[in-house]
């Protein structure tokens, strides 16, 4: 069956907008605690062998409560990004990833 054949919601999207590899940030928000960090750079390791933690951009909340952490990583392909997507949200600490 030809991809003409599918309505245009069902046709499997193989392009992407990213090159591989490629710096990719991910923001993760979780609630302040001592450990966040650490346990974000954690998940960002295990699909990045590379990544270099002196990256990592921080932006608490205005009330202080929350905290915006950025992961750049070299991104090689779309199932990395995925899986680490994946690892991240899962993770207990983290509220949102975007």
């Amino acid at each position: 069956m030809s991809a003409s054949a599918f309505p245009p919601a069902a046709v499997p999207r193989t392009e992407t907008l990213i090159e591989y590899p490629s710096f990719f940030p991910i923001k993760v928000m979780g609630l302040t605690h001592d450990g966040f960090v650490h346990a974000m750079v954690q998940v960002a390791q295990q699909f990045d062998p590379g990544f270099d933690a002196s990256t990592v951009e921080l932006r608490p909340s205005k009330g202080g409560k929350y905290l915006g952490v950025t992961l750049t990583v070299t991104a090689t392909s779309r199932e990395q990004l995925d899986n680490l997507y994946r690892a991240l949200t899962a993770h207990p600490m983290v509220k949102v990833v975007l």
